[in-house]
């Protein structure tokens, strides 16, 4: 098997995960491209995984490793434990029933093996993707690692459009359309069709003002070339919201754009393993109400997008220049770069990045999706608290030229035909 690139080397040298972990039985490889699927207590779920895997041509399947990645902490579940067991014993019949000749997993969850204290799906996934590096052909180009769930079913057309999308695009990174599946009940379809709203109306907000980061961060639909996910410093080990900090820092590497072609399906089900995210948004929602999820006000996009496009017209203006600026667009947005240092930091990219182009992107570096996020925070909690998504999501619409709904699932079909699903 050839060498990997020195970044590549690199990388697994002095930032992959080491021992106990290893792949179960010796992947044919090399291969360009791996799916990373972590599995927790998803012996029901999974087989509905590997089956619309099995869906894609064998043509095109054969040039992908399928690793997944049964986990748990030592303080897993009884029942967690019996499932992953289960899980364990089972996926040498699913590999054969299903036909996935380069089906492959890792045992992270027997004893001796489990993840540490405090460790979950975002360590799952970096035993996977940097386990796969090593069985990737880098001889015939960039490879690619694609994240996937145990819970979430892909289209016959999800790995083609995967490699068609990197054959055609110059980031490093992909964000991948998703749909939650359908609920089994009408409360549990209200809760998944309201948070799925907010998510899609966040990220047409962001759009709508200029940000880089108007893309969508769903751990089961994302995807990047291998060459980008070593520059990015791998997959981060957290606990929760590992998918928003690793797209984040692979657009500031490699830049991440928006796939077309296919959807992946997420689970609409309820979850409180997480601290946040889909399963705890919908379980909150079900036992205390929709209103436990309000939506940013339209006015706080306004002023983002004023604030992005100050900067883009600085006209070599100093921090202190700039943040008088703020000032006159919001108070709030002043008082919240004061407190995170802006006048400095913006100093101090003037002084270290010659050309517009080179401080525009370092600014955008110090701008990240986290303090675009902590900004839009800071405004709901002076000034415009969160409201309905009736009252917060018909003005993005109607200025994306869509038309309004009068409810969620209105809006959300709205919102779909909007960003291509």
């Amino acid at each position: 098997m050839p060498h990997p690139p020195p970044p590549i080397a690199a990388y697994l040298r002095s930032r992959a995960v080491a021992a106990p972990w290893q792949i179960q039985g010796l992947p044919a490889g090399p291969f360009t491209g791996a799916v990373v699927i972590p599995s927790l207590a998803e012996c029901r779920n999974l087989p509905l995984t590997l089956h619309s895997l099995a869906a894609n041509p064998p043509e095109v399947r054969a040039r992908f490793l399928l690793l997944v990645v049964v986990n748990q902490r030592g303080d897993a579940s009884p029942g967690e434990q019996a499932d992953n067991r289960a899980t364990l014993e089972m996926l040498p019949a699913w590999k054969g029933e299903y036909g996935l000749e380069h089906l492959h997993w890792v045992d992270a969850a027997s004893p001796g093996s489990e993840l540490p204290p405090k460790q979950g799906v975002g360590l799952a996934r970096k035993i996977g993707l940097d386990l796969a590096l090593a069985h990737l052909d880098f001889a015939g180009g960039d490879p690619l690692l694609v994240c996937l769930d145990a819970d979430t079913t892909v289209q016959p057309d999800y790995l083609a459009a995967i490699e068609e999308h990197f054959a055609c695009t110059a980031e490093g990174g992909a964000s991948i359309p998703y749909r939650h599946r359908p609920a089994g009940d009408p409360a549990g379809q209200a809760a998944i069709d309201r948070y799925e709203l907010f998510l899609r109306a966040y990220v047409l907000g962001l759009q709508q003002a200029g940000s880089p980061y108007a893309f969508p961060t769903v751990g089961s639909a994302m995807a990047c070339r291998a060459s980008a996910y070593a520059a990015s410093g791998g997959m981060n080990r957290r606990l929760a919201g590992e998918d928003f900090y690793f797209l984040q820092q692979v657009h500031k590497v490699a830049g991440v754009a928006s796939l077309t072609g296919t959807v992946v399906h997420p689970s609409p089900r309820a979850s409180h393993r997480v601290p946040f995210g889909t399963g705890r948004a919908v379980g909150d929602m079900l036992a205390s109400g929709e209103g436990r999820l309000l939506f940013y006000q339209p006015v706080l996009f306004r002023i983002l997008g004023e604030w992005l496009a100050c900067v883009a017209g600085h006209g070599g203006a100093d921090g202190a220049g700039l943040l008088d600026r703020a000032g006159a667009i919001s108070p709030h947005l002043r008082e919240f770069l004061g407190q995170a240092g802006f006048g400095a930091a913006w100093d101090n990219l003037l002084r270290h990045n010659p050309g517009e182009g080179r401080l525009m992107t370092a600014f955008h570096g110090w701008f990240d999706a986290f303090r675009t996020m902590r900004l839009l925070h800071h405004l709901s909690d002076n000034g415009w608290p969160r409201v309905p998504p009736e009252e917060a999501v018909g003005p993005l619409l109607e200025r994306a030229g869509s038309e309004g709904a009068p409810d969620v699932g209105g809006l959300l079909e709205r919102l779909r035909g909007l960003q291509g699903v």
